[in-house]
């Protein structure tokens, strides 16, 4: 309920331009954060492998991607035209960001290479860590930048385009998650994938893909916003397609956690778990909230 409560705040602030703010200005310090977070967490779970991971590289390597998709859109910066933006252009930069951020890292193990020093591997662990969570922030960031580069930075109203898509995808797969632990833990019989995950069940998909059908249907229909622009397919499509995607980014997780013998991925939420916890679902969603929005009419 308190990080619940804390993103409605942060989000209703940046919608609204709180303190003379620009868009995604409220939102982002949040994404660096996660960035951090979600790459320490990784890099302690590759330790418990032995694989020692360069986590002062990734860090910046995860908190320049999602940076670089804010700063390559021009609704972010400060007397820009925003009609003029690309979605697809600030997207973009972030790929740059993220070869750059993989260059590093072949540099670094060029000159620090020993014999027997598993160079391959860490390569493999860090570039993995770099798409599993720096990317995804950068599609996070262009969702919240969006619609504001289509329809003009003088929307600030909360109901406004700008803050829509992003609250769309946290609200669909938050819901999701929400309804799939409650459903599963109550009536949870048949097990989804028994050997990776075993407390998830198909009566908590099930209960997933409704709860994001339901979160759908209120952002994008039922609390009345009146703007023409909706993602592709409509907020039916939005939330089943997008409802899976977060159920898939929950396994992927599920999938790091099994193979480096982790049951968390860390401790530093208290009861929610780790950051990757927190975040898990939304990071396969996101790059799919994107293409729909950005297909949307």
């Amino acid at each position: 309920m308190l990080v619940a409560s804390l993103f409605l705040t942060l989000a209703w602030a940046d919608a609204t331009g709180l303190g003379g703010s620009l868009p995604a200005w409220w939102l982002l310090p949040i994404a660096i954060l996660l960035a951090v977070g979600g790459i320490d967490e990784l890099v302690r779970l590759f330790a418990l492998r032995n694989l020692l991971l360069p986590g002062w590289l990734l860090r910046i390597g995860a908190i320049a991607i999602p940076l670089a998709a804010a700063f390559g859109s021009q609704a972010f910066g400060v007397g820009a035209n925003p009609s003029a933006a690309s979605p697809v252009v600030a997207l973009g930069w972030a790929l740059v960001a993220f070869t750059a951020a993989m260059a590093s890292l072949f540099l670094h193990e060029i000159l620090c290479y020993r014999e027997e020093s598993r160079a391959i591997e860490r390569l493999s662990a860090g570039v993995l860590g770099l798409a599993f969570i720096g990317l995804p922030l950068a599609f996070i960031v262009g969702l919240r930048l969006l619609c504001v580069a289509k329809h003009g930075s003088g929307q600030t109203a909360l109901n406004a385009a700008g803050i829509i898509p992003l609250v769309s995808l946290v609200a669909v797969v938050k819901v999701g998650d929400i309804a799939a632990y409650s459903v599963g833990s109550l009536v949870g019989r048949h097990r989804l994938v028994p050997i990776l995950s075993p407390g998830k069940t198909w009566e908590g998909a099930a209960a997933s893909l409704a709860g994001s059908l339901v979160a759908a249907w209120l952002v994008l229909e039922g609390l009345g916003w009146d703007s023409p622009w909706q993602p592709l397919g409509g907020w039916i499509t939005f939330g089943f397609v997008v409802g899976v995607a977060g159920m898939c980014g929950d396994l992927a997780e599920s999938l790091f956690k099994r193979e480096l013998r982790a049951k968390d991925s860390g401790r530093s939420l208290g009861g929610l778990g780790g950051v990757l916890d927190l975040i898990d679902s939304l990071l396969l969603a996101a790059p799919v909230a994107w293409f729909l929005w950005v297909q949307g009419t």
